[in-house]
């Protein structure tokens, strides 16, 4: 298998690396500090040092477990930190909630942006039920200094921790609701991660922590196909970055998430199947960033290199599931250049205007479209098993799929199948 193409970070930061000899910098001194200017020999800055995900750290950074965090407003460090968190598992069940009927300017069903979120979570009451607070104003929010301040942080090579001296850096905070009690600060996003950086709460949490004296409430708040997923952390030692633990986690929806599983076998009843389209069959097991990845295009076009800088994906994952979107066509490709552009397709624009259930079935019926996937589903709904990856195999071979080529391609393939077809149970309300 080839390796993953390199990214211009990736190219700017190996330059970067050898000009300023950064590894044997850090072995030595255990830790490597840098600035703006020195960075933008090669690169933009903001385009260089802002890695919300572990998964798009540049190459140098990701093999030799280094992390980059600012210090002051054009100045680096580099070294060996442990700067991510692992989001918890979000297996609550969705709460219903509802917007008041004299709210028109926004719409449960057109969120393009995390501020729009926001504010619907706000007007639904999502926000004042989870933090258990109705007294809440929205307070400061945008970019702003963050004073000075110092902490430690885990370093994952020496097994000792580091610390810190933050000095005027520039933070930002999505919103800020503050109730009699608390202060709570929020980081919103828009695309379904793994993970994310610990410095987005914790940086703000230092800031406001010195200056108020109720409580600070850091809080993240991921928007994704009519979901809001909700996490409160708190820190238990204020200077130590490394202390992040999970106080509630809750789900919540403005539409009906009320989905049957006579509503799934309806869709399969009535199925019109489809010709396989001259696209690799997809290698994306997960269905929900397969949606996410639609949304996130579905405002604007963005080059195949955009989408792997701005958002949760490395360049294979993005070439994966951009090709799992084209499978279904729901995105669209066209060269600028030699670079790929995509852009969401009339089907995904109208898809993403539906209610929630009518939106999550009509994705079903885009799925079970192609054989492959409707007979392993019949073949799965009359046993009550998921079939074996060796039947799932002899479906997909009779189905007449593009170009795949050995059996060990269509094994890793079937990964897929089985992974889209548990989305749309998922979907059935226990």
């Amino acid at each position: 298998m080839s390796s993953s193409p390199k990214s211009l970070n990736d190219i700017a930061w190996e330059r970067l690396f050898s000009k300023y000899d950064i590894l044997n910098q850090i072995a030595a001194n255990g830790q490597f500090q840098i600035s703006a200017t020195q960075i933008k020999e090669f690169r933009e800055p903001r385009l260089m040092a802002k890695f919300d995900h572990t998964i798009n750290l540049p190459k140098i950074f990701a093999d030799n477990q280094l992390s980059i965090l600012p210090i002051t407003r054009g100045d680096y460090v580099i070294s060996h930190f442990e700067a991510y968190h692992k989001f918890e598992d979000d297996n609550a069940p969705v709460t219903r909630v509802s917007l008041p009927t004299y709210i028109q300017s926004l719409d449960s069903n057109n969120i393009p942006s995390e501020a729009i979120a926001l504010n619907c979570a706000v007007a639904a009451g999502i926000v004042a039920e989870f933090l258990q607070d109705e007294d809440l104003v929205s307070t400061v929010s945008g970019r702003m200094g963050s004073g000075t301040f110092s902490f430690n942080i885990a370093n994952s090579n020496t097994n000792t921790p580091l610390q810190i001296q933050v000095n005027n850096s520039q933070i930002e905070i999505d919103a800020a609701y503050e109730g009699v009690r608390g202060l709570a600060l929020f980081e919103a996003k828009r695309d379904l991660s793994e993970d994310f950086l610990v410095r987005q709460l914790y940086y703000p949490f230092r800031v406001w922590q010195s200056r108020v004296t109720k409580q600070v409430r850091p809080l993240f708040m991921v928007y994704s196909n009519g979901i809001y997923r909700l996490y409160e952390y708190a820190f238990q030692d204020t200077s130590n970055y490394n202390s992040l633990v999970l106080i509630s986690q809750k789900n919540y929806s403005i539409e009906d998430t009320a989905i049957e599983i006579t509503d799934i076998q309806a869709v399969l009843q009535n199925v019109i199947i489809t010709m396989e389209p001259q696209i690799p069959f997809p290698q994306a097991d997960s269905f929900e960033r397969v949606i996410n990845i639609c949304e996130l295009l579905g405002e604007q076009e963005l080059s195949r290199n955009d989408v792997t800088e701005q958002y949760a994906f490395d360049a294979r994952q993005t070439n994966y599931y951009t090709d799992a979107a084209r499978y279904l066509g729901l995105l669209e490709k066209r060269k600028d250049g030699t670079m790929p552009v995509y852009g969401s397709s009339d089907t995904c624009k109208r898809l993403l205007r539906l209610s929630y259930k009518q939106r999550q079935l009509a994705f079903c019926d885009l799925i079970l479209s192609h054989k492959a996937f409707s007979d392993t589903l019949r073949m799965y709904l009359a046993s009550g098993n998921m079939p074996s990856t060796a039947e799932i195999v002899q479906i997909m071979k009779a189905s007449n799929l593009y170009n795949i080529g050995s059996d060990s391609t269509f094994e890793r393939r079937s990964s897929t199948i089985k992974g889209w077809l548990n989305w749309i149970l998922g979907l059935v309300n226990e």
